[in-house]
């Protein structure tokens, strides 16, 4: 027997929870491949068996929690196990006497006709984890429905399942009555949903509560005049396009602009380590992207070496790997300053909150016709951005801060003067 661990997965991570298994008792694993998905702080990684064979056993159900080095199954590297699989299958009249594992699947299959009426003969798909909780909970699995895109429902779908659709079926009220909590919602009979807090979701809470206690956080604000930045975009986009297979967008501009700054007031671009202040001279900016489970933000490296093509490229691989959940953890680590967008989702103004142990990130809004004075005669419409940056005062002044963020809106407000910036 041969014991799949929980790998180191970063220097920071010390456990993570299960996700999803991959692969279920019984079927057959090769080297190499993926067994089970586990989510941490930052990503979701999926673990590859380093053996051939049987998966024996699964020592962590879904939603455990696993610490690195933990032992979370067993694969049986036998040959006459590895050859178990087939036999079951071509004859599946033995497989009701097969191992003591296979036989609660064949009694839970009479006790629920409607599943197997909605599933062509077959019960849910569920995981392991999900068909525990819908047994304490008396909750029919063919009634709860999953966002999962492959129809498999696991167990946040059970927790969440509403009560009220369960009077039209005939599970016993008595088993329900620990999905209804609190009890007022009983006596209220107002409808609620419970979702529950993913990992991701629970340390970007926990992080962002912490930085809030920790840190003596201050915001300022600018305002941008964009009409500059947004002719030059117009005028050079096509070309732009064409040359380098990527759209040229505001974020390479604020980028650069943000490093030009950061120069400037080096203690930006710092973080605190006890009593000492670490001045960083690299330059890894971190762009903040809206992915299914939270805020994720991944990091540009080197922005500074970069020209604005590939910075456009890396934000625009790193979104893309956000969204599909597809981040390493190399992808999120290190980085010394952070850019949000707020904008694109319609913000106006914010205070965005700093992304520990960074001690400055800036945010972007929404762009607005407004009136501007031109000079004391005129009054334009102007393309106008809200620019806010939040500080750690412990070692940031006001007047780098304002510094800072003034020189932000003269770059962007003269694009141009970007190709000179060191």
């Amino acid at each position: 027997m041969a014991e799949i661990k929980v790998p180191e997965l970063a220097e920071s991570i010390t456990e993570g929870t299960v996700a999803q298994w991959l692969k279920q008792p019984g079927d057959t694993v090769n080297a190499g491949d993926y067994v089970v998905e586990l989510e941490t702080d930052k990503v979701n990684v999926e673990i590859i068996s380093d053996y051939s064979g049987v998966l024996k056993d699964i020592k962590a159900q879904e939603g455990d929690t696993v610490n690195v080095g933990e032992t979370i199954a067993i694969v049986d590297e036998s040959s006459e196990a590895a050859s178990a699989p087939e036999k079951s299958e071509e004859k599946p009249a033995e497989k009701a006497e097969a191992p003591k594992a296979e036989q609660p699947k064949a009694e839970e299959k009479p006790a629920k006709p409607a599943a197997e009426e909605k599933t062509g003969g077959q019960r849910p798909i569920a995981s392991p984890a999900a068909r525990k909780l819908a047994r304490e909970k008396g909750i029919d699995l063919s009634q709860v429905s999953t966002a999962d895109p492959l129809g498999r429902v696991r167990a946040q779908d059970v927790e969440s399942y509403n009560p009220n659709q369960a009077k039209q079926q005939d599970a016993k009220p008595a088993k329900q009555a620990p999905a209804s909590k609190p009890a007022a919602q009983e006596t209220s009979g107002k409808e609620v949903e419970r979702i529950k807090m993913s990992r991701r979701r629970q340390t970007i809470a926990n992080r962002l509560v912490e930085v809030q206690q920790s840190a003596a956080m201050l915001t300022t604000f600018n305002e941008v005049d964009m009409t500059n930045i947004m002719n030059l975009r117009k005028k050079r986009k096509d070309k732009f396009f064409e040359e380098n297979d990527v759209k040229l967008g505001f974020m390479s501009f604020f980028t650069k602009a943000v490093v030009a700054a950061l120069k400037k007031n080096p203690f930006l671009n710092a973080e605190i380590q006890g009593d000492e202040i670490v001045l960083k001279k690299f330059y890894d900016i971190g762009i903040a992207v809206s992915a299914k489970e939270g805020l994720v933000v991944p990091v540009v490296r080197d922005s500074d070496r970069k020209n604005f093509a590939e910075i456009e490229k890396d934000i625009m691989d790193l979104a893309t790997k956000a969204r599909e959940n597809k981040l390493a953890l190399s992808d999120l680590q290190g980085g010394t300053f952070t850019i949000t967008n707020g904008g694109i989702f319609g913000s106006m103004m914010s205070t965005p909150i700093l992304n520990g142990p960074q001690v400055g990130i800036l945010g972007m809004h929404s762009i607005q016709l407004r009136p501007v004075a031109i000079d004391e005669e005129r009054m334009e419409n102007r393309p106008m951005m809200y620019i806010a940056l939040s500080y750690d005062h412990r070692i940031v002044d006001g007047k780098e801060a304002v510094t800072f963020l003034k020189r932000v809106k003269e770059l962007i407000e003269d694009p141009e003067s970007l190709l000179f910036e060191a």
